[in-house]
């Protein structure tokens, strides 16, 4: 996966969080249920961002990007909690 991939997923699910805001304020989807897809979408999205964040670091520092691994989202959440 490259940088525009990762990029293009991130805004992907950017889009999608927007409308699911934009649903819940119109009252076309009920709010617990999407706040677990909001929430569910937020960790994927904070994911991706750590993703891009370790293939900058690795190029950077002369190391291949392609060695950067997608984390569990229990450790990018605790990571960032």
């Amino acid at each position: 996966m490259s940088d525009d991939d990762i990029l293009d997923s991130i805004r992907q699910m950017v889009e999608k969080e927007h409308e699911l805001r934009s649903q819940v304020e119109s009252h076309q989807c009920s709010a617990p249920q999407s706040r677990a897809e909001l929430d569910e979408l937020q960790e994927s999205l904070d994911q991706c961002w750590d993703l891009l964040r370790q293939r900058r670091a690795r190029a950077e520092f002369d190391q291949d990007p392609a060695d950067a691994e997608l984390r569990p989202k229990r450790v990018v959440e605790e990571y960032l909690g």
